[in-house]
């Protein structure tokens, strides 16, 4: 099937077959290694990205579902060599140690942004990540991450 979207800002078509994966397409078709598969089950968070500005794990969802919308990746965020804030707060705060579930643990914390702006506390923030597992860091760092990350985005309006 033909498919168009736009990818990180940039329109794209793309034949795909119907049963392919969302993070099948995004890994192997696209190239965009970022959004990492973990699980396959949408258990693990790690392939989340943004689907018309809201976070999905995209190992759910089948690319031809996507037709028509815009996706945000991991490798979407920086503007050049600039980080964008809140990958910026993951760095400073040591939100990350092997990486793997980072750019889901970015694009999700993007979304609890997106819905609650700056009334987070730490309570708030650690049950919007429920859905994201992470078994290097215990999850303070990540959750101060969010936080630090929430209001450098607020600084930047």
């Amino acid at each position: 099937m033909k498919i168009k979207l736009t990818l990180n800002g940039k329109a794209t078509t793309a034949d795909v077959p119907a049963n392919h994966l969302l993070s099948d397409f995004l890994r192997d078709h696209m190239r965009l290694t970022g959004t990492h598969v973990g699980c396959d089950t949408s258990q693990c968070g790690a392939c989340t990205i943004l689907l018309d500005g809201k976070p999905v794990k995209s190992c759910s969802l089948l690319v031809v579902q996507v037709d028509g919308c815009a996706i945000t990746t991991i490798e979407g965020l920086a503007d050049g060599d600039r980080l964008h804030p809140m990958q910026q707060a993951f760095k400073d705060h040591h939100g990350l140690q092997c990486g793997y579930c980072t750019p889901g643990m970015v694009m999700t914390a993007l979304g609890i942004v997106d819905r609650h702006g700056l009334r987070l506390d730490e309570d708030l923030i650690a049950r919007e990540l429920d859905g994201n597992l992470c078994r290097c860091t215990g999850y303070r760092n990540i959750i101060k991450a969010v936080k630090a990350g929430a209001e450098a985005m607020n600084e930047g309006k």
